[in-house]
């Protein structure tokens, strides 16, 4: 499957990978070697906690690597988005409550729903691509039905609105 995201989405991405390959591997592999060094293995914990680390890196270099084969990389800011698409930054009227919602639709590993940054592939996204300004929506989610009209369609940089933006610190596995 094809996954959108944006410039900076694919660079630390990229960024993870490289870390993960060229630094932390390695150095767990160090430590793998000199506890195996320390005798017993069965017994060994500092050999086994350096075996499960080692596992858990190679996993995610494979879901990286999976991610960075299948991304399509889209600069969102080049986009008119008179239209629902890709970094759009919409603002829904809820027919139900006349409560405001908005969201940005970016990439799965750029969403934060707990911050409106919903994934490209989630239901409401699927619901407003394409869609334009006053177009109704009716969304269909696990529990519910809602309605909705699109009050405002804009473009805001998805990393200017990220919380949660991961660096070296988080990609190394303690």
């Amino acid at each position: 499957m094809v996954e959108p995201m944006s410039v900076e989405g694919y660079d630390l991405l990229v960024e993870e990978f490289k870390y993960l390959l060229e630094i932390e591997k390695p150095k767990v592999a160090h430590e793998k070697l000199v506890a195996a060094a320390l005798g017993d293995r069965s017994e060994n914990a500092d050999y086994q906690a350096a075996k499960e680390k080692l596992r858990f890196i190679d996993k995610r270099l494979f879901y990286l690597n999976k991610m960075i084969q299948n991304s399509k990389i889209i600069d969102p800011s080049l986009h008119s988005h008179e239209r629902v698409s890709f970094g759009s930054k919409v603002t829904l009227l809820n027919l139900d409550t006349d409560e405001e919602e908005t969201y940005v639709i970016c990439g799965v590993l750029e969403s934060e729903p707990e911050n409106h940054l919903i994934s490209i592939h989630s239901p409401i996204a699927k619901a407003l691509l394409g869609k334009k300004e006053t177009d109704e929506v009716r969304i269909k989610l696990p529990n519910a039905v809602k309605e909705y009209e699109i009050e405002k369609i804009e473009y805001e940089n998805i990393f200017s609105l990220k919380q949660n933006i991961r660096t070296k610190v988080d990609f190394s596995f303690h």
